[in-house]
Order: C-alpha cells, then structure tokens, then sequence
C-alpha cells in the first residue's frame, strides 16, 4: 500500500498538468481554440496573470527570503556547470553549428516558469510560490544569457538581435519586474488593499489553467517525424541527466523538502517555449527546436512523475 500511495501521490501532481496540457491539444484540434487564442492568451499570461500571481505571493507571504540565498546561489551555479557540460558533450556528437546551439539550450534550458512552477504549486501548495518566484527569476535571467552564448556560432549579424531580446528580458520582462517589484513592497512594508489583493487573485487564478491550455494547443507532435535523433539526444540531457545532476548536487550539499523540491522540479520541466524564438532570432534550427519542445513536454510527465516518486518514497520532499 505504501508504494500506491507514493505512486498516487506522485500522479496527482503531474496528472492534472497532463490533462490540461492534452485538453489544449483537442480544443485545438477541434477548432475550439486556434492560434490566435493561443498567441492573445499566452501573452496575456506573461504580461498580466502571472506577474499578478508572482508579485501577490511574495507580498503577502511570511517567509524570510534572505534564508533562501543559499539555494539561489546553488541554483545559478549548477545550472551554469550543466551548461558547459552539455555544451562540450553535444559539439562533440553534433558538427552542424545550426544544430548545436538548438542542442545545448534545449538541454539546459527548462520551462521553469509555466511547468516548473505548476510541479511546485501542485507539490508543495499556494505558500510555496514566493520561494519559488525568486528561483524562477534567477534562472530566467541566466537562461536567456547562456542561451545567447550557446546559440552565437549561428547568429552571424542577428547577434546583435539577440542581445537586444536579452537585454530587454533584463530590464523589461514582466516577470522580473513583477517580482523585484513585491520584493521592494515586501521589504518596505507597504500595505497592499483588501480589494487589490482579492481582485490580483482572479487574475492570479486564471494563470496556470490558461497557461497550459495554450501550451497545450501550441504543440505539433505530427512534426516529431523529422530529426528525431537530435530531439531525443536534447530530451535526455533536458529529462534526465539535468535532474538527476541537480537533485544529488543538491542533496549532497543538505538541501531537502521544499527546496530540494524546487530544485528538482523546476531542473525536470521541459524545454522553455522561449528556446523556439531565440533559436529562430539566431539564425538556429527552429524546427529542431520545436520538437525539442514538443517530445520533453510530452516525456516530462512521465520523468517527473518517477522523479517524484523516488524522491517522496525516499521522504525527501
């Protein structure tokens, strides 16, 4: 019974996503959603809901956010070690420059801020989104500066609009601004309104249901006949290898529960939708790009579900 139980447990997290995801998919192919639904919704997750939900759970949360230093720091340099790690690893197997760039991100780069986030909330609760919003907003950060180095051998002149896409993910991305913006009221003590609160949470509430319908309805898995092999070889590194690297990193240096939780969950996501816009803006492999995206969002839930298994059976998290 107590390996059910494990086992229901580790489904009742990944199976909702699962059913949202696939719900995209036949709304979409039913006609009920269509691409402009997806585009309008998917921006308005970014610019709006999701900002409104990242900035409401850190100003009105209890935690002490100077005590999660430790796994931000953590968090950027593991993450910048398994980049160089797949870096060297796929220009040895791969010659093709197009290619290669496409390769590394879609390894190292997860979809931390849609998929990673509904693990989390889905895990621990609505009271671990403020710890996790800080780990979101490094990662991005850093995954938009290493996706611009291992995509440059491509870029030729379009390094230039790369570089101006990162800097305006710096200086201009909601989600960052979202949450320096409740840090900054949080550590101020600035009193929010009832009624802004309560209205923020509709917006808030909206997030994660609208996200993975359009994420789910911007899959093409018909597209997965074509380069195949390159997909699969970014979906280990993506599912498997930068997990488990992360995770045992992090259990070595003694992190456990929520933030070994975050640090596992957010490294076992699929590859981010934004790695298809840069590899396009580039001059890489865009259609190897949106397999990548397509086959680890797909394999993700099976990988996360074992992953979540091994760790909640071990009572790690």
């Amino acid at each position: 019974m107590s390996v059910l139980q494990q086992l229901s447990f580790s489904v009742s997290i990944t199976g909702p996503i699962c059913l949202m995801l696939f719900l995209g998919i036949y709304l979409r192919n039913t006609g009920l959603i269509n691409e402009n639904f997806i585009e309008v919704g998917s921006k308005l997750v970014f610019k709006i809901t999701l900002p409104t939900m990242l900035f409401l759970s850190i100003v009105t949360s209890n935690l002490d956010f100077s005590g999660s230093s430790s796994l931000i720091i953590y968090g950027l340099f593991a993450n910048i070690l398994f980049f160089i790690f797949t870096s060297l690893i796929a220009k040895k197997y791969y010659s093709k420059p197009q290619d290669q760039g496409v390769i590394i991100q879609g390894g190292f780069r997860a979809n931390a801020g849609i998929i990673g986030l509904a693990y989390v909330i889905n895990t621990f609760g609505q009271s671990s989104i403020a710890v996790a919003a800080i780990y979101v907003a490094s990662t991005t950060v850093l995954y938009n500066v290493l996706a611009v180095i291992a995509l440059s051998p491509t870029a030729g002149e379009s390094n230039n609009q790369a570089f101006s896409v990162v800097l305006k993910t710096l200086t201009k991305n909601p989600l960052t601004q979202a949450i320096l913006l409740g840090l900054a009221v949080y550590a101020l003590s600035i009193p929010i309104p009832q009624v802004v609160v309560k209205a923020g949470q509709y917006f808030a509430n909206m997030t994660l249901p609208l996200a993975l319908l359009c994420t789910g309805g911007s899959l093409d898995f018909r597209s997965l006949k074509h380069e195949i092999k390159p997909a699969w070889f970014a979906t280990i590194f993506r599912l498997v290898l930068c997990p488990l690297f992360l995770t045992l990193g992090g259990l070595l240096l003694g992190f456990r529960g929520l933030e070994l939780g975050i640090i596992y969950l957010m490294s076992a996501g699929p590859a981010a939708a934004a790695s298809y816009v840069m590899a396009r803006a580039m001059g890489g492999n865009a259609k190897l790009a949106a397999n990548i995206i397509a086959l680890t969002t797909f394999m993700s839930l099976l990988t996360t579900t074992l992953g979540i298994f091994i760790l909640s059976s071990l009572k790690l998290i």
